[in-house]
């Protein structure tokens, strides 16, 4: 199959990602909000990138213009219907997915592949939302936030998934400029199944004061060699995401582990969702990651 017009459902920070990453790897994009406001805000997101690339010198202003004559905004689904693959992005809430999953099936056309940005439910899961002649083309293409910089994209079969549906998928990730590797449907697939303990793990630890927030970073930062903490980390995802993904790993394997800790909760309950709403473990001025926040 051959790709070329892309839709994406969902213009927050993954939806916009995916949506830049695919018009500078050469494709039409169209990308769907719920309204005018938060279509603006994604849309300026991806715009803003590429005006900084621009003062870089990485872009020249023809390249950002013909960049953004592949790039379209919709509120409605049926503008969509011709897409070759259309990929959703909403948040991580089961019925959201499943009502957009249902949205699409109707309005695309029977060719279309059609999958999900989900980073912890099952794509059999969310199948039940579609038409059974859709399920061939049915797989999870999971990206990973800075979708532009990072390079590992989970494509995630489930037992109707198509050899040729595959094939097409791995085809787009390595026009994106990425590195595929297949993963189980199971919830976390491969990489969220190995971290998600590890960021709950750390918040524990800032829960019971085993050190200060920036020492728990540091001491993973240094002694470790990752590129960021963890509490850093779980900040840059949303801590609300965190909440939702531990929610359906701990319905899903019922280990202590997986289950979101109180202060996770609480500072979700406050409204400290990390560096989308300006505090977490940490103040955020915009992008720049600032002092430590008081627990």
């Amino acid at each position: 199959m051959n790709i070329q017009r892309i839709g994406i459902v969902g213009c927050g920070l993954m939806g916009a990602g995916i949506a830049q990453s695919a018009v500078e790897a050469g494709f039409e994009v169209r990308v769907k909000e719920v309204d005018e406001a938060l279509l603006a805000k994604g849309l300026g997101r991806i715009q803003s990138a590429w005006e900084r690339a621009v003062t870089k010198g990485k872009l020249t202003e023809a390249q950002r213009t013909d960049l953004t004559q592949r790039l379209h905004g919709t509120l409605a689904f049926a503008t969509l219907a011709d897409c070759d693959l259309v990929i959703e992005a909403v948040p991580e809430r089961l019925d959201l997915k499943l009502q957009t999953l249902a949205e699409l099936d109707k309005a695309l056309g029977p060719l279309a592949l059609l999958c999900s940005n989900t980073s912890s439910l099952s794509i059999a899961q969310l199948s039940a939302a579609l038409a059974p002649t859709r399920l061939p083309r049915l797989a999870g293409l999971h990206f990973f936030n800075p979708v532009p910089m990072m390079p590992l994209v989970e494509i995630v079969r489930t037992l109707a998934t198509a050899e040729e549906t595959l094939a097409a998928l791995k085809a787009f990730v390595v026009r994106l400029g990425k590195t595929a590797v297949l993963a189980p449907d199971a919830p976390g697939f491969v990489v969220n199944r190995l971290l998600v303990p590890y960021l709950l793990d750390a918040v524990r630890c800032a829960e019971q004061r085993l050190a200060t927030v920036e020492d728990l970073d540091a001491a993973m930062k240094l002694g470790c060699g990752h590129p960021m903490g963890p509490l850093h980390l779980s900040d840059f995802i949303g801590l609300d995401t965190m909440v939702n993904v531990a929610d359906v790993f701990f319905e899903a394997f019922g280990e202590p582990r997986f289950k979101a800790p109180s202060l996770l909760r609480q500072l979700v309950a406050a409204g400290r969702l990390g560096r989308k709403s300006g505090s977490g473990f940490y103040r955020w001025e915009g992008e720049k990651r600032m002092e430590p926040m008081p627990l």
